[in-house]
């Protein structure tokens, strides 16, 4: 595999080439790198800052990041103006980067289909941010609510979504104001129902997702969280449905 390295200022980004004119070889070399296609994903869901993409890519170091946010905007993939604050930028898709929603589609439903779910693939920062960025604000109080998770995976840590307009937040520092609901239960139970495949009522019904607060707010929450988008992908690979606890 060549390697060529882009100029830009005074940094130098490697990038490796399959040397091939064909265009599978070419956009692989661009989106196939590692994080690519989840930065890709987040910018398609929604995230404009270099915070909120971070968030939805655990584990990402920042240099990196930053890297592959500048290869994308130097292919033209995405671009960056500054924020009105004057600190930090927003990042757009242009439009050949919204063209890859069909890749991301492609994607999701292919693996969604045929691969299975294992345990090291339920970090629970990003099944919440997943559920986070699922839920529907149009639905939520416009007062906004609090809902803190408790997460049994995840005993020494805690969660908070901030549910309001202009957008869902997730926090693993207290935000400030008091929980409107408790919510107890596993990541493995909110990846089960995000894709549809038990309900709330039967996960409370086996004593794995538990809810606390006001009646009217939780029997609403359910119906404030959309499905994944991949929920509708059945699942070829039996294996692939995790087991309930």
């Amino acid at each position: 595999m060549n390697l060529h390295l882009l100029a830009s200022g005074e940094r130098l980004f490697a990038m490796k080439s399959y040397g091939q004119y064909c265009p599978i070889a070419r956009t692989s070399e661009l989106f196939a790198e590692r994080w690519t296609p989840i930065i890709v994903r987040n910018l398609l869901a929604g995230c404009a800052t270099f915070t909120q993409l971070r968030q939805g890519a655990p584990g990402i170091p920042k240099a990196l990041l930053a890297e592959r946010l500048h290869n994308l905007e130097l292919h033209g993939v995405i671009k960056r103006r500054p924020q009105e604050t004057g600190r930090g930028s927003i990042y757009e898709l242009t439009a050949s980067g919204r063209e890859l929603k069909r890749v991301c589609d492609a994607m999701g439903e292919w693996g969604g289909r045929w691969l299975e779910i294992k345990p090291h693939h339920l970090d629970p920062a990003y099944v919440l941010w997943a559920t986070c960025r699922l839920v529907d604000l149009a639905k939520v109080p416009n007062s906004g609510v609090v809902v803190r998770f408790d997460l049994r995976d995840a005993p020494k840590r805690r969660f908070w979504m901030m549910l309001q307009e202009p957008r869902a937040e997730l926090c693993t520092a207290y935000p400030g104001r008091e929980e409107d609901l408790v919510i107890t239960t596993d990541a493995e139970l909110l990846v089960q129902w995000n894709l549809r495949r038990i309900t709330l009522t039967q996960a409370r019904r086996i004593g794995r997702f538990q809810i606390e607060g006001p009646s009217v707010l939780t029997r609403a929450f359910p119906t404030w969280v959309r499905p994944s988008p991949f929920a509708k992908v059945s699942t070829a690979n039996a294996v692939a449905r995790l087991p309930m606890k």
